[in-house]
């Protein structure tokens, strides 16, 4: 048999060993299924992760999403622009390399999306996952510190909760957009997100609640659960049909895990795709080409994929009137001191506080467009600091994309990244809706309670006014928002790539849960519709073993 590491044959592994189920990916979704499974302490379970345990100390510390949005937590992927994106240097997209994934560094956004994306789901062919089907799965995850009501939760493993420390340029924002036009919206995840407000995030006590800390730190203790980090999956193995296990390596060894029951895999939309197709699962003609066996052909495998593409506007202030002053070394330290006797002050806040959800097409029934005040400038890698230090920007995202794109192997390698074409703006509608979403913004930060803060326009230039010239700032200046999703779709037409119990199709033995299940991407931050997906694979999974352990006492 042909394994995918560089197209030759499988050398004898250093280590075999045997578990009921092997979960693929230490992210958001992969924590969860590893430690719902292993609340049975019939089974045994394996959680897989590429990168490191989640001991940096920024991981744990909102304040420092900083240094979490930048820095060696992150693996780089470059993206291939369309020919009319022509950029002087190859754009690039960052995933999470670490346990629990982009849980531990991105800006802890608590967002859900609105109930016709789940039943957009439905219409796609996900049967089951409208948004009755999914709520319960939200409310099960969630411990919310504010509310208690029939759509949010308490007691759940994820703790979801107001930010106590508000910059008051977050609240000079807020008023701008009042003053837009906006209204005051108190629960962007109430069904309803139109308007201004403040965000929940996943968080509890001041510190991160990302899905390692909510759901696998409980766990630790459990003697079913086994967790390996700094171990890459290179492949599924399949025999007559069925994934029977996944081959590993971890430094120089070659290590294969057997699974008695199943494999999930739960490596992202850009990651999981590119895992199948090393393994011989998805495109014949992709597979073939790279000289791996074929197990299974799935057209749809790293298709269908999406991204909500963000633009940045940023501003240079009159005054330290931003985080920005917090890099100054005394500031910095009396933030430190704050935190550590009181758990508050600055490194308490996401530095990302408010935001809010309006139209770019107003003909669209739910709001298009996502708006993020960001208390600083050169925060986030690729967003560019002001003259004289004291900046901040705003960030929005045109979040229903229409324009789809795909992930595809650059070679048989699985220590190369794939190749990667989201082809944003391919349909021109998305360029449209955020060119408005973007004059909006601009109208906004003009507004007399945030423009008295403001001493320049730092991007886009002032000179450019005009609806048209922002257009052509959007094309040419939009970079990834990274939240690739859809590219092994829920479905039940040929291009799914997975059933509504999120089961591979002509493959016995292996699941797919993470984002690239979603067949459109919902419209906000999709970090807590991966956490219930993880709930939902699970809940599955574990009805599976007790129907199976039924019919065993039966015979």
């Amino acid at each position: 048999m042909r394994s995918a590491l560089f197209g030759v044959p499988s050398r004898q592994p250093d280590e075999v060993n045997t578990f009921d189920y092997i979960v693929v990916g230490g992210g958001s979704t992969g924590c969860v299924v590893a430690s719902r499974l292993s609340e049975d302490p019939a089974v045994s379970v394996l959680l897989i992760e590429e990168g490191p345990r989640d001991h940096n100390p920024y991981i744990h510390i909102p304040g420092a999403y900083y240094k979490t949005a930048q820095g060696d937590l992150l693996k780089r992927i470059h993206w291939e622009p369309m020919a009319d994106q022509a950029r002087d240097e190859k754009p690039t997209m960052v995933q999470a390399r670490v346990l629990g994934g982009g849980s531990s560094v991105n800006a802890m956004i608590y967002v859900r999306g609105v109930p016709s994306d789940y039943e957009q789901w439905v219409n796609l062919g996900a049967e089951g996952w409208g948004y009755a089907d999914v709520l319960p799965f939200f409310m099960r995850a969630e411990d919310n510190n504010r509310f208690c009501n029939g759509v949010h939760g308490v007691g759940g493993p994820l703790g979801v909760s107001d930010i106590d420390y508000i910059h008051p340029l977050t609240r000079a924002w807020l008023q701008a957009c009042q003053q837009a036009g906006l209204p005051y919206n108190p629960d962007f995840n109430s069904g309803d997100p139109a308007g201004c407000g403040l965000y929940q995030i996943t968080a509890r006590n001041g510190r991160r609640s990302s899905a390692a800390v909510a759901y696998l730190n409980p766990a630790r203790k459990r003697s079913n659960l086994r967790i390996e980090t700094g171990t890459t999956a290179t492949r599924v193995i399949v025999e007559k049909g069925r994934a029977v296990g996944v081959e590993c390596v971890r430094g120089k060894r070659t290590l294969v895990y057997r699974a008695e029951q199943e494999v999930v895999l739960s490596a992202g939309a850009i990651g999981t795709p590119k895992l199948l197709m090393l393994s011989g699962i998805g495109p014949e003609d992709q597979i073939r080409r790279q000289g791996i066996d074929l197990q299974a052909d799935l057209p749809g495998v790293g298709q269908n994929l999406q991204d909500h593409i963000e633009i940045s506007l940023v501003y240079q202030l009159n005054g330290p009137h931003s985080y920005d002053k917090y890099k100054k070394p005394l500031w910095k330290a009396a933030a430190g001191l704050n935190y550590a006797l009181f758990r508050g002050g600055p490194a308490s806040s996401n530095l990302i506080e408010g935001g809010a959800f309006w139209w770019g097409d107003k003909a669209e029934m739910t709001p298009d467009i996502q708006y993020f005040m960001v208390v600083g400038a050169g925060i986030e890698e690729g967003v560019d600091a002001v003259p004289g230090g004291n900046g901040c920007t705003v960030n929005l995202g045109q979040i229903r994309p229409r324009s789809r794109g795909e992930v595809t192997l650059a070679s048989a390698d699985p220590t190369a990244n794939p190749r990667v074409a989201p082809r944003y703006f391919s349909d021109p509608y998305d360029l449209d809706a955020i060119t408005d979403g973007t004059m909006t913004a601009l109208d906004i930060m003009a507004q007399p309670a945030i423009a008295r803060y403001v001493a320049a326009r730092h991007t886009p230039s002032p000179s450019l006014m005009s609806r048209e010239h922002i257009r052509a700032f959007c094309l040419k200046d939009a970079h990834a928002a990274l939240h690739p999703s859809g590219t092994c779709r829920m479905g039940q037409d040929e291009m799914a790539v997975v059933d509504s119990q999120l089961r591979v199709r002509g493959i016995d033995g292996l699941r797919v849960a993470d984002a690239s299940v979603m067949p459109t991407l919902i419209s906000g931050n999709p970090n807590a519709v991966c956490i219930m997906i993880g709930e939902r694979a699970a809940d599955f999974l574990r009805l599976e073993t007790a129907q199976r352990h039924q019919k065993d006492h039966c015979l």
